[in-house]
């Protein structure tokens, strides 16, 4: 056999043994999309300070939205759910802002490299509001870079999203400014406010004081209809929905109850298992 013959045979053999090892085209897609190393933006890391690696293991588990509670002792904001348990050397800067800006950097300029979504830093005030906030918005000010900033009536998206939370005190000096890298954590009752999503982007509520459903048997119509109404108001005005108090035991009332929320579309699911929601997410959540 002639040598460019045999070169020929040889080229069809292993095309042909290439296709019979080829992977179908759905799988060849799926392994390609790597479902896992995608962030899960509806996930929120509740009191994410508790876990062993603030931060850290909210990330790891892929995390959209993760939690700090503050409290403002002189000009230091330290992290803690409570009083009692204040530490002068977990403070927002140490815990969070600096190790957000050394991911960023590293990831040259997003929180999850390839992914431009800002994550959201949703900051619970827990001490007298207006003064925190003040404080809080010197210490946004170190790291303008990383926030996203609303100015003069527009929005400028940045790696992260800072939203504050907590005592209601905060909206007064948020109102006032023209400029700031901060954005304030609404209530069900203010979908029917004036204050628009570049000012509100975020309404969070406790799901025991609007719903009697806990996952147990079917969710009722009436509260069905109730959530959908919720997602829809909100969503027309461009604002986003997370529920605190819902159920966090591991168990089929949790996914019960997940997977309603999923199915209203509401955009953050609140949880402190950071694993359990991870593998939720993974099996359900398509987006």
């Amino acid at each position: 056999m002639a040598l460019t013959t045999r070169r020929r045979a040889l080229t069809t053999l292993g095309a042909a043994l290439a296709g019979s090892f080829a992977l179908p085209a759905s799988r060849a897609l799926a392994a390609e999309a790597k479902p896992r190393t995608r962030p899960l933006w509806r996930a929120h890391a509740h009191n994410d300070y508790e876990h062993p690696r603030p931060l850290f293991d909210a990330l790891d588990h892929r995390f959209g939205s993760v939690e700090a509670d503050i409290y403002l002792v002189g000009d230091q904001l330290l992290v803690a759910h409570d009083p009692v348990e204040l530490d002068p050397t977990r403070t927002l800067e140490t815990l969070y802002l600096e190790p957000l800006a050394a991911r960023v950097r590293a990831n040259h300029g997003s929180v999850y490299r390839g992914y431009h979504k800002p994550l959201q830093l949703l900051i619970d005030i827990k001490t007298e509001g207006s003064s925190t906030y003040l404080e809080l918005d010197r210490h946004l000010r170190r790291h303008r870079h990383l926030f996203t900033r609303y100015a003069h009536g527009r929005v400028h998206p940045g790696p992260i999203t800072a939203v504050i939370s907590g005592d209601r005190a905060a909206r007064t000096p948020m109102e006032a400014q023209t400029e700031r890298l901060a954005f304030y954590d609404g209530r069900l009752a203010d979908l029917g406010g004036t204050a628009p999503a570049s000012f509100i982007p975020l309404i969070s509520d406790n799901w025991t004081l609007n719903f009697s459903w806990l996952g147990e048997g079917p969710f009722p119509d009436a509260e069905r209809e109730k959530l959908r109404g919720i997602m829809a108001a909100a969503h027309a005005r461009r604002q986003k929905v997370r529920f605190w108090a819902t159920p966090d035991l591991a168990g089929p009332t949790r996914e019960a109850l997940w997977r309603e929320l999923l199915a209203a579309d509401v955009d953050y699911l609140n949880t402190d298992d950071l694993g359990g929601l991870e593998e939720f997410l993974d099996a359900h959540d398509r987006q």
